[in-house]
């Protein structure tokens, strides 16, 4: 006899295991946080077994969990994607919906994307600009780029590109401030921090960086902080303190001479960007497109400028 699934609470669960948290699944799925609780309950006690462990304010799956997690994800994706093939008939909409974080569309993707209109003119692209973790079932995305550590359950996942680390500011700063001819200059300087959420990991941080460099970050004069990235890229290039560089982030400012370098420092990251859509979403030939596209921008991206001499 086929088991009567609780395709609610299963869905339910798999943005909690996900997101990692009841609040942002209550979020993602527009629901209170009281209804995603009472899911979760409800399947570990119809399935009789724990999925999710809970403590200290976070919420991992167990391997049970997991397990289930990856598969409702994987089967939610197969459904998502099978029904988008079915809508795209000849003369629909073939838009690409694309989703990623604010500062990587602003900084990378957005001054990219006409070389994709003129090479595929029938396939627009609508960029979702969140920092939530693309479902595939309720929102428009059909692709994710995604930051961080990789291991995006239930999805086919490749990596794009990684990154590396470095100060950067405007050329200006260094023609009218204090010198910034090694780490220890940094204390007369603003730095510009970039709240980066807690996924995983050793995060890019200026802690980070000059933990790899093998020095100790002196006290700055000030510290400016920013909730995005793309406005630490955009404080940076206007002069208003040095920016911890994020490769794929500042590649173009650097190359225009809108930033520099100003010490020869390079640290890789341990994170990266990743293509996440769901399993059997390459069958199609508007997404192939966009993710084939997306790696021939990556190898065409310039080296790192190297950094500016100072005397």
């Amino acid at each position: 006899m086929k088991p009567n699934l609780p395709f609610t609470a299963l869905r339910t669960f798999e943005s909690v295991a996900r997101l990692r948290g009841f609040g942002r699944a209550a979020e993602e799925l527009g629901v209170t946080q009281s209804a995603v609780s009472q899911h979760v309950k409800s399947l570990e006690e119809w399935l009789g077994r724990r999925l999710l462990t809970r403590g200290g304010g976070r919420v991992a799956p167990t391997d049970d969990g997991a397990r289930l997690a990856a598969a409702v994800a994987e089967g939610f994706g197969l459904v998502s994607a099978l029904c988008n093939d079915l809508r795209a008939a000849p003369g629909e909409d073939l838009t690409i919906g694309v989703s990623c974080l604010p500062g990587f569309a602003y900084n990378w993707l957005f001054p990219r994307l006409m070389t994709f209109d003129q090479r595929y003119p029938n396939y627009p692209v609508s960029i979702i600009t969140t920092a939530a973790l693309a479902s595939f079932t309720d929102d428009d995305a059909d692709i994710a780029i995604r930051y961080g550590l990789g291991g995006y359950a239930g999805m086919h996942v490749e990596k794009l590109m990684s990154e590396q680390l470095f100060p950067v500011c405007a050329p200006s700063l260094l023609e009218r401030g204090p010198p910034l001819k090694s780490p220890a200059d940094l204390a007369r300087h603003t730095l510009l921090y970039d709240e980066i959420a807690d996924i995983g990991g050793s995060p890019p941080t200026w802690d980070y960086w000059a933990q790899q460099v093998g020095t100790t970050l002196p006290k700055p004069a000030r510290i400016r902080r920013f909730g995005q990235s793309n406005m630490v890229v955009q404080a940076a290039v206007r002069g208003f303190g040095v920016a911890l560089g994020r490769e794929p982030l500042v590649i173009d400012a650097l190359t225009e001479g809108r930033l520099v370098r100003p010490f020869p420092e390079l640290v890789p990251s341990q994170f990266a960007y990743w293509i996440v859509c769901p399993s059997g979403a390459l069958k199609s030939d508007r997404i192939r497109a966009l993710r084939d596209w997306l790696h021939d921008e990556v190898a065409r991206q310039p080296s790192i400028p190297a950094p500016v001499p100072q005397g």
